[in-house]
């Protein structure tokens, strides 16, 4: 398989989606947003764009699977399987809001081979494939060289449907608070991986994720050079809804600090 060739197309597909979804942005209205869920949405954007994206890496792959946020298709391949999140960040293009984003990451056999994410308000294209370097629209990325907590950045989401873990989620914002430069939540999971892999922020961590939401974003951060557990420091995080993913430097750290806050 020529990965390289491949993630050429997969950009290139990405940025003519996302040309799509700066377009029909300005004809969006109210009655155009369903509910899915508890502070969970959905827009005819969404479902378009995943469609437009499922025809084409078909066509790009044919035999492979898919992923995706909004169930488009439901083939699994034993082999390739595309794991795809047309709009990420949904709310935020609701109410016109960068970032939003398009997130296409490729599992062979259960790994990740390639990650593509494209943010169309800067016109940003995030790309790795497997043994690749990273890269931000044809040039070379990599995470931060912070090398202690204190003066990291970091971002985070807020979790819309799983409150279980929110006393002890509320107690590491508060050491974040205390001990870093700061917290963004920027609305997107993906461009907070996105943004950890050219080293914009220091680290990212989460929980209530779900598989469209990072399986691009954690192999471009692999590719860049930064490191990726779970909470308890497994590797159950791209399936397994909570992520830390942060620089070599600092991870160590902070998976120790996540580790007491939620007594692993």
């Amino acid at each position: 398989m020529d990965y390289q060739h491949l993630c050429t197309q997969v950009v290139q597909l990405s940025e003519e989606v996302g040309a799509f979804l700066m377009n029909e942005r300005k004809n969006l209205s109210q009655k155009d947003i369903e509910t899915k869920g508890t502070h969970d949405y959905v827009t005819y954007v969404d479902k378009r764009s995943e469609r437009q994206l499922v025809d084409a890496l078909s066509v790009l792959l044919p035999g492979s699977g898919f992923i995706a946020e909004e169930g488009t298709s439901d083939f699994r391949s034993d082999d390739y399987n595309w794991i795809i999140d047309p709009l990420d960040g949904t709310t935020n293009y609701i109410h016109a809001l960068p970032p939003f984003c398009i997130s296409i990451g490729l599992m062979y056999r259960g790994s990740m081979v390639m990650g593509v994410i494209h943010e169309p308000n800067l016109n940003e294209t995030f790309y790795a494939w497997k043994d690749s370097k990273a890269y931000l629209n044809g040039k070379e990325i990599e995470v931060s060289k912070t090398s202690n907590l204190d003066q990291s950045l970091l971002a985070t989401g807020f979790p819309y449907y799983d409150y279980s873990k929110m006393d002890a989620y509320m107690e590491l914002f508060k050491w974040c608070m205390i001990h870093t430069r700061g917290i963004r939540r920027l609305g997107s999971a993906a461009i907070d991986l996105a943004y950890t892999a050219c080293g914009r922020v220091d680290g990212f961590f989460e929980y209530g994720l779900r598989p469209w939401d990072v399986a691009a974003g954690v192999f471009i951060v692999q590719q860049a050079g930064g490191k990726i557990s779970d909470f308890s420091g497994g590797e159950d995080y791209i399936f397994g809804k909570e992520l830390l993913a942060f620089n070599a430097l600092v991870f160590e750290e902070f998976k120790e600090i996540v580790k007491q806050e939620f007594s692993i």
